[in-house]
């Protein structure tokens, strides 16, 4: 059978079961021990992939997802991620849109304690849009925000989904984490400077009100109260995995174990708020390591076909730039955005893209991140992007889902010139990786 035919067939498989219902690892597990038994030998094949699968989980790489994941449910259902907004609603002076660059401040500040999107867009929609909605605020500034910085904790460590690309990917996981800060703050200040400059020049967007005064002191001690004390769980995660003083699990244990600390510290951790955060995080995990063990067994099975071979080989004769070829996959995993949700495109992309880019000679790590920030567009984007589905549950009564992905539009673009300035100018991805 010939390698294009193997691989069509993997494929096709795998979209008529998705298209049968079946949720995505349970259609990759079945397509895998089909392809396993045609192409690896029958039974003995189907007893291979299942020790792959085995394998797979078996990677004390895995361990901080749970970890990362449960610091964010923790920081949610404490309180503590409101808190942290309230300070930042005193700081914040009477700037134009100052409650939408509340929004991208305490959604960019809470990416970096939080792994998952999700908990990241709820918890902003939740405290946000009732005072904005209250204050007068029209969509483009309520909604719009929310979505765009909800999305930054794909980015900005520690992010559970950028370990499980590592994984999948066989790459550093810690410089990967690393390697999304910068960029991720370049993106949040870009929001901002977007929200600043419409609001400025239709003030009717985000209308102007009275401002409670406080004086500097005050505004002093409540920073030093709520959001310095955030720094420090931040640089035990982050700070240990840069310096070399711990693997990315050891930190992610370590940033878990600080987070308790400090809700007890406010008096904001009990066995309910416990409870609430393990089930969250169960959940979460579950499906994320049920992903990891379908994807690799589903490589496996391409590279034991000769599929992986035979497509690197028909690139690498294509009278093509390299940049092009780039290019050329940042726009199928732009077009796949707009009707799969993104660990699919992780599952379904990686196997077949990182044999190409390793073969081009581009950096991993620099193309994880090209990778994850355009899988941050895809949460985003119409008809199946789960940050618009998680933004209509917190939305004001009677908002159509249309009215979210306009508002939403204009931060895509700020995704979009942020991807073609890492392309040109790699240094900002690599520069932290390259110095850890």
């Amino acid at each position: 059978m010939e390698w294009w035919s193997t691989l069509i067939f993997l494929l096709g498989g795998l979209i008529c079961f998705l298209a049968l219902g079946l949720p995505i690892a349970f259609a990759f597990l079945l397509i895998n021990f089909i392809g396993a038994y045609i192409f690896m030998g029958g039974l003995d094949g189907v007893n291979l992939a299942v020790q792959q699968i085995f394998t797979s989980l078996v990677s004390f790489s895995l361990a901080p997802i749970p970890l990362f994941v449960f610091m964010g449910e923790l920081m949610l259902h404490s309180g503590m991620a409101k808190r942290t907004l309230d300070v930042f609603d005193k700081l914040i002076g009477r700037l134009p849109g100052r409650l939408s660059l509340i929004v991208v401040t305490g959604g960019a500040l809470f990416s970096t304690l939080s792994g998952s999107t999700i908990a990241n867009t709820a918890m902003l929609g939740q405290i946000m849009v009732p005072e904005m909605q209250a204050r007068g605020y029209k969509n483009p500034m309520i909604l719009g925000p929310i979505v765009g910085v909800g999305g930054l904790a794909m980015l900005i460590p520690p992010s559970a989904l950028a370990v499980v690309y590592a994984s999948l990917a066989q790459i550093s996981v810690g410089k990967v984490l690393i390697a999304g800060a910068v960029p991720g703050f370049i993106l949040a200040i870009l929001y901002a400077l977007y929200i600043f400059g419409r609001s400025r020049f239709n003030p009717a967007l985000a209308p102007a009100y009275d401002v409670a005064h406080h004086t500097l002191s005050e505004k002093g001690w409540e920073f030093a109260t709520y959001v310095l004390p955030l720094g420090f769980v931040f640089f035990l995660v982050l700070g240990f995995i840069f310096l070399g003083v711990a693997t990315p699990t050891e930190a992610a244990s370590t940033g878990v174990i600080g987070t308790i600390l400090l809700a007890c510290c406010y008096r904001r951790f009990n066995v309910s708020i416990l409870t609430t955060s393990l089930k969250g995080t169960l959940q979460v995990s579950v499906m994320a390591f049920m992903i990891i063990a379908a994807s690799k067994t589903f490589s496996s099975i391409l590279a034991f076909s000769g599929s992986t071979l035979g497509l690197v080989s028909l690139i690498n004769d294509l009278e093509m730039s390299s940049i092009v070829i780039l290019i050329g996959m940042m726009v199928i995993l732009l077009i796949l955005g707009t009707f799969m949700e993104q660990v699919s495109m992780m599952m379904i992309t990686i196997p077949i893209y990182m044999p190409v880019i390793e073969g081009l000679g581009y950096d991993p790590i620099w193309f994880a991140i090209l990778m994850l920030l355009n899988l941050e567009m895809a949460m985003s984007t119409p008809p199946f992007g789960i940050l618009l589905f998680v933004m209509k549950g917190s939305a004001p009564p009677g908002t159509k889902l249309g009215e979210i992905c306009l508002a939403a539009a204009p931060f895509l673009i700020c995704d979009l010139i942020v991807m073609i300035l890492l392309m040109a100018f790699p240094v900002i991805v690599l520069f932290l990786p390259n110095i850890m």
